[in-house]
């Protein structure tokens, strides 16, 4: 697991949510409304909105569609309970996500825009040890996005 601490846009986290749950499935007039937020039920894989306003639009397998206005904040959790996130709005429509993710939520957050592919390749070289044969940095001193 990958400890992350960054600042993104609301928008970014939004399509991670999207890239990392529904994306097969999601109808195409939800996907460019980004007052539309994918919503999953309490348990493994638990992804909650916290918001001012916010209506049930459409549930669709396993995941409850939301308009959403005025985000303070969403938890994500995945399935496999490998990744878990909280994004806490600092200014309108920025904030910033905390916790731990997997790799492959690691790849999301990327192609999101969340994280920049240079911020996973210096986290990368910062783990793995060094051409002098000393070991790789301590758990817990990842770099910071």
């Amino acid at each position: 697991m990958v400890q992350i601490e960054t600042t993104c846009s609301l928008e970014s986290f939004r399509k991670f949510i999207i890239i990392s749950t529904c994306r097969s499935f999601i109808p195409e007039s939800y996907m460019h409304d980004y007052e539309v937020f994918p919503e999953r039920e309490e348990g493994p894989g638990a992804i909650y909105i916290e918001a001012a306003d916010k209506v049930t639009l459409k549930k669709i397998r396993e995941m409850t569609f939301v308009n959403a206005k005025e985000i303070l904040g969403i938890i994500y959790s995945s399935k496999s309970g490998n990744t878990q996130l909280k994004w806490r709005q600092n200014r309108k429509r920025a904030g910033k996500v905390q916790g731990t993710a997997s790799v492959n939520a690691l790849v999301n957050l990327v192609e999101a825009g969340v994280l920049t592919q240079e911020w996973v390749d210096q986290y990368i070289h910062s783990q793995a040890p060094s051409q002098t044969g000393e070991a790789a940095p301590e758990e817990g001193q990842t770099p910071q996005a």
